[in-house]
Formats: structure tokens, sequence, C-alpha cells
């Protein structure tokens, strides 16, 4: 990871990059998870989106939520050819200290069961499995 790596809150005019680099990174998304409408959507509510630039460039983002009772890291993205740089572990460790300072004592996360990589890397985090059945249902 170079020092020249910045985690910073997003900004404004980060949203076409940001919405860009999520497009990118989550091809398979479905539509209700399209980038400009979560990014509009979670800024509504509080601004825990993070973004990492390196040399003038976004290369990750993430995004986390605290309802006062849990926190969440909902999206945590680095591109592709600068993963395995600490990039995404600064950036869960940035957003981990954010939440810390507004007393969340708990972070949860979900990743997909076939994210092999992903779980790999949050285990690496110190996350662990939890026994739950996670359910949802689209409006």
């Amino acid at each position: 990871m170079s020092s020249e790596m910045q985690i910073r809150k997003f900004e404004q005019t980060d949203f076409q990059a940001l919405t860009n680099f999520w497009k990118q990174t989550f091809p398979d998304e479905p539509a209700h998870n399209r980038p400009d409408l979560v990014i509009a959507e979670k800024l509504q509510h509080d601004d825990l989106v993070f973004v990492a630039h390196q040399n003038n460039e976004l290369v990750g983002a993430c995004m986390a939520g605290y309802d006062g009772h849990r926190g969440w890291l909902y999206t945590v993205a680095v591109h592709p050819q600068q993963r395995r740089q600490g990039i995404g572990r600064a950036l869960v460790a940035h957003a981990l200290a954010e939440l810390k300072s507004m007393r969340c004592v708990k972070i949860n996360l979900q990743v997909r069961a076939s994210n092999a990589n992903a779980v790999k890397f949050y285990q690496a985090l110190g996350f662990s499995t939890e026994e739950r059945i996670s359910m949802g249902k689209l409006l």
C-alpha cells in the first residue's frame, strides 16, 4: 500500500466516480442495488461512506451504517488491480474506528456464500461466522 493512499468521507464531487467504481467492482448486483440510488438514499440517512484515493484515483470505497444498536458494513470494494495491498483492510479499519467513535459495540456484515475470498478477508480481520439465517424481502 502506497503512503499516498488517503481515506476520507465521501463528498458530492465523488458521486460519479463512486457510482462508476461500484458498477465496475460489483457488475452482477441486482437492480435494487444500483449504485446511484444506493448512494443517494444512504446520504439521506448519514454520511458513513468512505473513499480511498491513491495518486488521485479512486481505488476503494466502503459504506457502513449504525442504527444506534448495531453497526453494519454494507459494501467494501477495492479496485481489482489494487487488491492485496492493504487498501481493503485500511478501509474497514477506518469504518470500524468511525463506528466505535459513535459508541457502536458490534459490527455485522453479510457476504454471499459463494464469495470465499471475501469470507477469508473478513476472517483475517477478526470477523467470525455467526449461526444465523439471513432473510430479506424486496418491496
